[in-house]
């Protein structure tokens, strides 16, 4: 299936820490990147969350149509869909329906699997970035958390996905248990 990568955002730390009401912390902004290094089983090289514990979840998706679904929703925009801080925006991939799914993207520089295992589940955080409601709003569009599983490289641009499998229930388990605890 061809699909579009618009956007790429690797941010080596957190804007958004704390209740929205503390409001933002100061920030360099996020960085919107051509292309990205990413590496099996840690994430996108110089994002916050490369390395982490958090592997299971080190790289999150969204739909540039979700971003265009909240405008609409809101009546509010446009928006910057990488104001959403997920690392890879698509358009023409309903990713959320990738949760709990294996698959290969490929931006031209080789295929690279990911494991997804849970949603990226908004945060009252949405509010502040695009507008009162969003956050509510973008419950069940918010996109995916995912583990890459190969070492690679994404690019903006034209991309395929493939190999789309459920993951196993076995497996499933065992990484929401390891993510647990």
């Amino acid at each position: 299936m061809d699909l579009e990568i618009v956007t790429l955002v690797v941010s080596p730390r957190h804007a958004y820490e704390g209740r929205p009401t503390d409001g933002v912390a100061p920030f360099d902004g996020v960085e919107v990147v051509d292309s990205v290094r990413v590496r099996a089983h840690k994430g996108l090289v110089g994002d916050r969350y490369f390395g982490t514990k958090f592997a299971y979840a080190s790289v999150t998706l969204i739909a540039e149509e979700s971003i265009h679904w909240l405008e609409g929703e809101l009546a509010a925009g446009p928006f910057d869909p990488s104001l959403a801080r997920r690392n890879v925006v698509t358009r023409g991939l309903d990713v959320d329906a990738l949760v709990r799914m294996s698959f290969t993207l490929d931006s031209g520089s080789g295929p690279i699997r990911f494991r997804s295992i849970t949603p990226a589940n908004p945060c009252a955080w949405m509010n502040e970035a695009f507008a009162p409601g969003a956050h509510q709003a973008l419950r069940g569009r918010g996109g995916i958390r995912c583990e890459p599983l190969d070492d690679g490289d994404l690019s903006v641009g034209r991309a395929t996905i493939s190999d789309i499998e459920p993951l196993p229930p076995e497996e499933l388990n065992r990484r929401v248990k390891a993510a647990t605890t």
